[in-house]
């Protein structure tokens, strides 16, 4: 659908925190009040720049979508109504009762709670100046909800018509006005009497919608119809509205905005109410049958329709939802703006909400052919090429995005890990053990791989050549340059030959990363920087040229390489993380640093006074998924993975996607307010207690308490953290993490305050404590009259017991030499029994001794096939390496792995599989000399080593093995059964300078066997 622009520009006044506070309500009822918590949230706001001027607002596309069902708790799918009360609680309205929800959990009140509701069927919700919550429904009955928790009912009387009451909503002389379905309008008088007003003959209001009623500044209600616009004027009759409007026959209904302004909808068209009439102030071609309307903090409209779901006219124009996020199933029943800026969606399919965030992501739902990213680039086209786990895609520039076709020989598309562009504008593309592929200007590809000298492997990293048309690639076996003409592989002394991380061409030579730290290859030779030693680093992932400086990143932080001097910034220097990604700085100052754990953003500045050690610590801002990002896993060791674009914007690939930002528009997200937190429970030894009482709680002594409490945000609620203090027992704060209650158990008697205060991770606690007053009265052994009849008794009784004390002196005098008596023949006896417990006690050590050697031997012996296991492996491989290299002996290294032994133990059971095992155990162990040794290292995968055994004389043993595997025909008794294996044979080299890389050359040929068809012996 195409949409015009809007005919007229939004009267928007500037946003105030009085119009901010309003926009808290649902879309037809609008009170007048707000709660001192909720001020000083939003002056907070406001002094942070969240609550910014409209041509600030971002496109509708740019808003997260969240939405909840009956899956996800709520009573009913079809919401009639949404509020906000002044501690924060979201309140729904349903067809099974008011939802209460709090970010996490959804509390409903329907007919079988206590206290209950007249009817399941709610109409409408409405919050006044007081912060009540009024409540209508089916059955013309109305109730309010207080802030302490208290309900009130007024059942429907006669003669006020048993039906459902749509909308409510107050005048200024404190009545709550009532639209009763099809029957007229009623009002609820501040004495609390009902007053019902029939609709006079000839009026058509028999066809209204949820929250068409509107009360202006005079008092006057307005009410929509499917007939029509009604008024209720200053002489108390409900009639047509003034032909004088001008309206255009059908449907018309009233909304009430935040500033107080009264808005007219019709099929098509937006008119506003001003001294001198109706004024049409948009024309909506294509858009029909409007159910909804808010106008949010920024003064931008939002309209829900009958089956066209959500649009929105602000400084962008008209914009609709795009379909992939668009609400579903019908119609939109009700708006409302929560304190945070989001805008909350009622429906017949469910409950939506959308939030304003820093960042926006592309998923597969926009296009990309998987939502597994790993690289990202613009070429000189202002094109973004983007690379990931199903292939590559491409967004054009209307922000289309298409895949472009590259198959691999199997016909798949490749798994894309790096994309550059090279000078003469090729984009290059690095694959997942595909190869590279070069697609020209005109779109034809070309193919590099094993064939052309290209090693085998991952191509993770890849940087421009800056004195030519060609690149420079990272390949599991070092460095290569590609050019149209092939593959080159640069000759150095020091030049890497491991898997390559991260590549840049600069002035100052390649700057080469790898698992292993940083090499520079300038001509012919190559410096190498030693990370390890400063902080530890080993894994290079990036470098970014700043100035005259180069930066890398790494599993330890930030590197700074400047003037023949490193310099890190890393954990302990205030970094969240330890491991990040890739380094950008943008136009405006800041740098945008991708980790594991979100985007990290500080500034240049910054980084270079801790790199000089003139600051200890750097402040880091981190931003995760509560700011736009569908995965706030960044994805590294692939290039690049972040970009910043011409157009200022920064880019970053994810494990969820695609996800940008715009610095510009960071002043509006420097700060997450922290939550504000509310005491939602209190029990007394597990039964609910009416807490919310006037006036100080008195708890009985010796009870167990139990209080609820939660941060009443609803942007990732499940993360927010908290502390406690309890005034009166505790000095200090206590963390109580994610924890939502906290239990005290026989608390002294005395006056107490419990203070609860809440935070998002990483953000700062909020200075807005929730905070419950109680006493805590004393048992009866407590008082003050009771312990002191207690002290005279006492004193009695010390009386009455020194006289007997006395006595009791006198006679055991005598009984006390009888007992000298008798306690030195019992001293004699425990004398001969000590003697014959050392005894049992040498015994005991010795057979503790044995059990020493048997558990040494089974901490070096494989349980089921008795052969050494991986400990003593190793422990024999470290020993007769070192040997072999201090005698020059040779040493051989077999490491092999049974050949589909899963298909054993899936085809013949496990019991099978360990015969298996122990019978491959026993040929290694009758094929081997007595210097030699077998071992198994796990599973299926065992090893041979061969002392004093040259290559040739260890490849006829393992020849001379594969024979003894293929003669077995009866494997672990079962006929026909045969078992062969896959190994890789080395000898010790000169380059193996530790047990871990002979090792992981035979490792290396095992897997060559393996790839190569099994049953086979590779040379490593």
């Amino acid at each position: 659908m195409t949409l015009p622009q809007p005919s007229d520009r939004i009267d928007r006044p500037a946003p105030s925190l009085d119009r901010r506070r309003r926009s808290c309500r649902h879309g037809a009822g609008r009170g007048r009040w707000i709660h001192p918590l909720v001020l000083l949230w939003l002056c907070l706001l406001a002094a942070t720049g969240v609550v910014a001027a409209a041509d600030q607002t971002p496109p509708l596309r740019d808003y997260a979508v969240d939405m909840w069902t009956s899956r996800n708790g709520l009573p009913h799918n079809s919401l009639r109504g949404i509020a906000q009360t002044p501690e924060g609680h979201l309140w729904f309205a349903t067809w099974e009762g008011v939802a209460r929800y709090n970010g996490l959990d959804f509390d409903l009140y329907d007919r079988s709670t206590r206290p209950g509701l007249l009817d399941n069927g709610i109409g409408a919700l409405y919050v006044d100046h007081d912060g009540a919550l009024w409540v209508t429904d089916s059955r013309g009955n109305v109730l309010r909800r207080t802030l302490d928790g208290r309900w009130r009912q007024w059942p429907q009387q006669p003669p006020a018509p048993k039906v459902l009451i749509q909308a409510m909503q107050k005048d200024s002389k404190g009545r709550l006005w009532l639209l009763y379905e099809g029957r007229g309008l009623g009002y609820l008088a501040p004495d609390g009497h009902l007053v019902y007003e029939p609709p006079p003959p000839g009026a058509q209001v028999n066809m209204t919608l949820s929250n068409w009623l509107a009360v202006d500044d005079r008092d006057r209600v307005w009410v929509g119809t499917m007939d029509g616009l009604k008024l209720r004027g200053d002489d108390g009759v409900l009639r047509d509205a003034p032909a004088a409007l001008d309206l255009p026959p059908g449907p018309a209904w009233p909304y009430r905005a935040p500033d107080g302004a009264v808005w007219i909808v019709t099929d098509g068209a937006l008119y506003r109410m001003h001294s001198g009439g109706a004024r049409r102030v948009h024309v909506l071609p294509g858009v029909s049958h409007t159910t909804a309307m808010l106008q949010d903090h920024h003064g931008d409209l939002w309209l829900g329709t009958e089956n066209q779901g959500l649009f929105r006219i602000g400084s962008h124009g008209v914009e609709r939802l795009p379909d992939s996020r668009q609400m579903q199933n019908g119609r939109i029943t009700s708006l409302m703006e929560d304190a945070e800026g989001s805008i909350w969606v009622g429906g017949n399919g469910g409950l939506y909400r959308l939030r304003e965030t820093l960042f926006t992501s592309y998923t597969t739902r926009d296009g990309l052919s998987g939502d597994y990213v790993r690289a990202v680039i613009e070429d000189d086209q202002r094109r973004l090429w983007i690379g990931g786990a199903a292939g590559l895609d491409r967004m054009e520039h209307d922000g289309r995005i298409v895949p472009v076709p590259l198959r691999n020989s199997v016909g798949k598309a490749p798994s894309v890990l790096s994309v550059i562009q090279s000078r003469d504008g090729a984009m290059w593309v690095g694959t997942f053990g595909d190869g590279i592929y070069r697609i020209d200007r005109d779109g034809r590809s070309r193919h590099y791989g094993t064939a052309n000298g290209l090693a085998a492997g991952n191509v993770r990293v890849m940087a421009a050549d800056r004195n030519g048309d060609g690149i420079w690639a990272g390949t599991q076996r070092g460095v290569v340059r590609l050019t149209a003409e092939g593959v080159q592989v640069p000759v150095a002394a020091g030049l890497p030959g491991g898997l390559v991380t991260a590549l840049r061409d600069t002035d100052d030579g390649l700057w080469i990363g790898t698992i292993e730290g940083i090499r520079v290859l300038r001509g012919t030779t190559v410096q190498r920087l030693d990370v390890d030693g400063l902080g530890g680093g080993r894994s290079i992932f990036g470098f970014t040229p700043v100035g005259d400086a180069m930066w890398a990143t790494s599993d330890r932080g930030l590197y700074r390489y400047r003037d023949g001097r490193l310099a890190r910034v890393g954990l302990e220097q205030g970094m969240p993380v330890d491991t990040v990604f890739e380094m950008v700085p943008d136009r405006l100052g800041n740098v945008w640093i991708s980790s594991n754990r979100g985007i990290l953003r500080t500034t240049q500045a910054a980084l270079d006074a801790v790199a000089d050690v003139r600051s200890p610590r750097i402040e880091v801002e981190r931003y995760n998924e509560i700011d736009g990002m569908y995965n706030a896993q960044a994805n590294g060791s692939t290039g690049p993975s972040a970009v910043l674009r011409g157009d200022g914007t920064y880019w970053v690939a994810t494990a969820g996607g695609l996800s940008m930002v715009d610095p510009l528009r960071l002043q509006r997200f420097r700060e997450r307010l922290p939550p504000p937190v509310v005491v939602e429970s209190v029990q007394l030894d597990g039964v609910p207690l009416h807490w919310q009482a006037n006036g100080v709680a008195a708890i009985p002594g010796g009870r167990r308490l139990t209080v609820g409490y939660v941060g009443l945000s609803y942007l990732m609620s499940d993360r927010i953290r908290y502390r406690t203090r309890l005034e009166g027992l505790d000095r200090d704060w206590i963390e109580r993490g994610n924890q939502r209650s906290v239990e005290f158990v026989g608390l002294p008697p005395g006056d107490y305050t419990l203070h609860v205060s809440a935070m998002h991770p990483g953000g700062r606690w909020s200075e807005s404590e929730a905070a419950w007053k109680f006493t805590v009265e004393p048992l009866l052994w407590q008082r003050h009259s009771v312990q002191a009849a207690a002290g005279v008794a006492l004193l009695l009784a010390l009386v009455a017991l020194c006289r007997y004390l006395i006595h009791r002196y006198k006679t055991s005098n005598m009984r006390l030499a009888r007992q000298v008596a008798e306690r030195t023949a019992d001293l004699q006896l425990q004398a001969e029994r000590l003697l014959a417990a050392n005894q049992e006690k040498t015994a005991l050590a010795e057979r503790l001794r044995q059990q020493a050697v048997a558990f040494e031997r089974q901490a070096h012996e494989d349980p089921l096939t008795g052969l050494p296991n991986r400990r003593a492996f190793d422990e024999a491989l470290a020993r007769d390496f070192a040997r072999s290299q201090r005698s020059g002996h040779p040493l051989s290294l077999l490491v092999l792995d049974i050949d589909h032994f899963k298909t054993v133990n899936d085809s013949w059971s496990h019991s099978v599989g360990d015969q298996v095992l122990c019978e491959v155990a026993g040929l290694l162990a009758a094929s081997c000399r007595d210097s030699d040794l077998p071992a198994r290292l796990g599973g299926e995968e065992f090893a041979l080593l061969l002392n004093d055994t040259a290559l040739d004389e260890a490849q006829r043993v393992c020849t001379r093995l594969q024979g003894l595997f293929h003669a077995q025909r009866n494997w672990a008794g079962i006929d026909n059964l045969r078992v062969t294996f896959s190994a890789g044979l080395v000898q010790l080299a000169a380059d193996d300078r530790t047990p871990l890389l002979l090792f992981q050359r035979a490792d290396k040929a095992l897997y060559q066997a393996k790839s190569d068809g099994r049953d086979r012996i590779c040379l490593g």
